[in-house]
């Protein structure tokens, strides 16, 4: 399996610069939302700067966590939602302000040696926010939402994923009430690390299904600082 993102091999995801019908629609209905009194300005305002500065931590906690803990890691398969609460986050009162939050059900996907699981939302966006902060860009494109329930596999080789056939890929159809969250599988060469250096090649994009975690390369450092980190924490 190649586990590179050769952009010449294809072309690149798109994205645009122009207002989606879906976010044209969500700014109408925000704005009769808050002309109804649903919520305010300031409660909208308020969960936005949330989301934005959520980032993909908890996720990358969960997944580290779950691998080093068999326990954690059947609780979380078996309740998200009611599990995450062990690490922090709390799906029904997000930004522990009071904000009031659409989300019911959390479902964690365990990737296996047969089994590949990937997310996406064929309607809009719906994303789990909570442990992976704001979606991509390209999370939100039609190019993407659309073409991945029907050709996964292509998909999923245009960001240097490669199954073969007798590797069953999975794709979960994120809605209002439910959000879905990969873990992926521990990979080889993390033997005797600590829950903070497994956290950190957990990205955003291994926790979505459209890459797998390197132990040369987190979202933070590139690749010669991992492995010279590694090599410290090894020696001590």
């Amino acid at each position: 399996m190649s586990q590179t993102h050769d952009h010449g091999a294809h072309a690149p995801i798109q994205t645009s610069a122009e207002l989606s019908e879906f976010e044209v629609l969500e700014t109408a209905i925000r704005e009769l939302a808050i002309e109804k009194g649903l919520f305010s300005q300031e409660d909208h305002r308020r969960f936005s700067e949330w989301a934005e500065s959520v980032g993909p931590h908890g996720g990358s906690k969960l997944v580290a966590k779950a691998w080093m803990d068999p326990d954690f890691k059947a609780r979380l398969l078996a309740d998200g939602t009611e599990t995450c609460k062990e690490v922090g986050i709390d799906w029904r009162d997000p930004t522990g302000s009071g904000t009031p939050s659409d989300y019911t059900y959390f479902y964690v996907l365990e990737n296996t040696p047969e089994v590949h699981n990937v997310i996406v939302c064929t309607l809009c966006s719906c994303y789990p926010r909570p442990v992976l902060g704001m979606s991509p860009d390209w999370y939100r494109t039609p190019n993407y939402r659309r073409r991945l329930v029907r050709w996964p596999r292509a998909v999923l080789a245009e960001f240097g994923l490669h199954f073969p056939a007798d590797v069953e890929v999975r794709v979960h159809d994120s809605n209002q009430k439910s959000r879905f969250m990969v873990m992926p599988m521990r990979p080889e060469g993390t033997e005797g690390w600590t829950e903070e250096q497994l956290a950190a090649i957990v990205t955003r994009d291994t926790m979505i299904g459209v890459a797998l975690p390197q132990v040369d390369w987190t979202a933070q450092a590139p690749p010669n600082q991992v492995q010279a980190a590694t090599s410290r924490d090894g020696q001590r």
